[in-house]
């Protein structure tokens, strides 16, 4: 038997909760920016994916703030036009969780986290160095194609962990454990297929 539903019929909430226990799983892009005076912020975003490989971009999808108006890092792009996505390890979880909250625009939020602040090579916003991988990006497009604001941005460098990639350059999974979200909890992915696709 099959269940069907009218998204136009659901509350607000409920249509979030079907979205989010349906796409799963969601990888979870730490994204460190930084604002004019110098704060560092840092906040996980579980709508993430590539867009294009040539050239490299990658899209992030972010709610307003409950209660409405813009998070620190949508702001911080709009004025900086930089940020990382550093992708996680299972031991940095309760970091990223840290970090989820709302704090005041001047907290910086590599303290919070217990995570230290790393120069990356291109753009202002500081790396996480305890990031198995980190994505130096720089922003190219911020649309609004309904309640949530889509930033598109253009990898300029990446960093790796010698320890996730091998000398043919393929990244393994295993040798970090990255998190996503299933629904609103978050997973572990240790268990991989070696099918061949």
């Amino acid at each position: 038997m099959t269940v069907s539903v009218n998204p136009a019929d659901m509350t607000v909430e409920a249509r979030r909760t079907m979205l989010l226990g349906s796409i799963v799983p969601r990888p979870i892009a730490w994204t460190s920016t930084i604002a004019l005076d110098g704060t560092r912020n840092l906040a996980p975003f579980s709508y993430c994916t590539v867009v294009s490989t040539t050239p490299p971009m990658l899209s992030l999808t972010l709610e307003q703030k409950e209660g409405g108006g813009e998070k620190d890092t949508l702001r911080n792009l709009r004025t900086t036009g930089d940020y990382v996505v550093n992708v996680l390890s299972g031991a940095l979880t309760e970091a990223m969780v840290a970090t989820s909250n709302e704090y005041p625009r001047d907290v910086d939020e590599f303290t919070v986290a217990g995570v230290t602040p790393l120069a990356a090579d291109i753009v202002r916003a500081d790396r996480v160095a305890e990031a198995p991988i980190s994505l130096e990006c720089r922003l190219v497009h911020i649309l609004q194609p309904g309640s949530d604001t889509v930033v598109i941005g253009r990898v300029e460098r990446c960093h790796f962990a010698d320890t996730v990639m091998d000398r043919e350059g393929n990244i393994d999974p295993a040798a970090f454990q990255p998190v996503g979200r299933l629904g609103r909890a978050f997973a572990l992915i240790e268990n991989l297929l070696s099918i061949r696709a």
